[in-house]
């Protein structure tokens, strides 16, 4: 969703648009082009006006492997596919963070991303200790540690909905007692 905020006035397709969508609502060619199986394919962030592609996937080397593999072959299928003018490449430079206060005052949790190689983002969470009476601001700075597996299982869910319900102007979660701080509020 950040990429589409920072993108507002281009054509950005996220995960829910498969290619033959992409191809026809972003101008790329005729869909038909596309193999059958090809055209109900999802990239994570597809720019139809920027002419790039990202995979997300968590930061690891698996996740760095799989993310690589996948932009290739959606990179591979669209370009077969679309105008010569309208070639993609892998995107670059995608990179920032956010932060998710729950309780208000407790749990400080970070998803942090960046691109380190041409169509491959990859994400990372991690939180800061329970600091009674500091600022989300001042527990930022504290020392970033791994979030345990178990926390993220716990409360993955309602911290990707709180998210959306941030970029989207929506409600909080039912459960959700805290802050999202946007990569706007991050700088």
């Amino acid at each position: 969703m950040e990429y589409s905020v920072r993108h507002h006035t281009n054509a950005v397709f996220l995960d829910t648009v498969n290619l033959s969508r992409i191809m026809e609502e972003g101008k790329l060619g005729d869909p038909e082009r596309l193999s059958a199986l090809v055209r109900l394919l999802r990239p994570d962030i597809t720019d139809t006006d920027a002419l790039v592609l990202f995979e997300i996937k968590p930061d690891n080397e698996e996740g760095r492997k799989e993310g690589r593999e996948q932009a290739g072959r959606y990179l591979a299928a669209l370009n077969e596919a679309v105008e010569p003018d309208k070639k993609l490449a892998g995107g670059t430079g995608f990179e920032g963070s956010l932060f998710l206060e729950f309780e208000n005052g407790g749990a400080l949790w970070q998803l942090s991303w960046r691109t380190p190689e041409p169509g491959v983002t990859l994400y990372r969470w991690s939180y800061r200790r329970k600091k009674p009476h500091a600022s989300w601001k001042e527990r930022a700075a504290q020392k970033a540690e791994e979030l345990p597996r178990e926390e993220i299982e716990q409360r993955g869910e309602l911290a990707e909905q709180a998210i959306r319900g941030a970029y989207e102007g929506g409600e909080r979660p039912k459960g959700f007692q805290g802050q999202v701080y946007l990569p706007v509020d991050c700088r």
